[in-house]
């Protein structure tokens, strides 16, 4: 991996994160991939809230999370976010998730596509089309 950005954001650990074995409940590191991937949009310059104001969406069609190390309610955590693949059709996002000391907590990728709807349905377009300069901005950033 390299030559690409990668956003990172501090994530608040909050006791309510956690389940009865004391360690972060399993579902809310798809949260906290979610934190990474608006901060990474954010950081480029681009506003997801907006895209939905137009009509555009960009739900999740695939998730892909692995789980290395436990991380406890009082640890400091980060996420780390990068496009690692932008087809026009379909943005893959890669993150991580780190511990206050580097070491790599949880990691994976999360696949969006970009859907308007239409007569009540919501229909696949490419995002290419819809957004060149996002997309452009995408294929300058991400990791090669």
């Amino acid at each position: 991996m390299g030559n690409g950005y990668i956003s990172e954001k501090e994530i608040q650990v909050l006791y309510s994160d956690t389940d009865m074995m004391g360690v972060i409940y399993h579902a809310n590191y798809l949260k906290w991939a979610e934190l990474g991937r608006m901060q990474l949009i954010e950081d480029v310059g681009y506003d997801y809230a907006a895209m939905e104001r137009e009509g555009y969406y960009a739900p999740v069609y695939n998730v892909d999370i692995t789980y290395k190390k436990a991380l406890k309610y009082g640890d400091r955590a980060f996420v780390r976010t990068w496009v690692q693949l932008n087809s026009g059709m379909k943005t893959i996002y890669g993150f991580e998730i780190i511990d206050g000391d580097g070491e790599l907590c949880t990691f994976g990728t999360t696949t969006h596509v970009v859907v308007k709807k239409v007569e009540g349905e919501f229909k696949t377009v490419p995002f290419k089309r819809i957004y060149p300069e996002w997309f452009r901005k995408y294929e300058e950033i991400k990791m090669k």
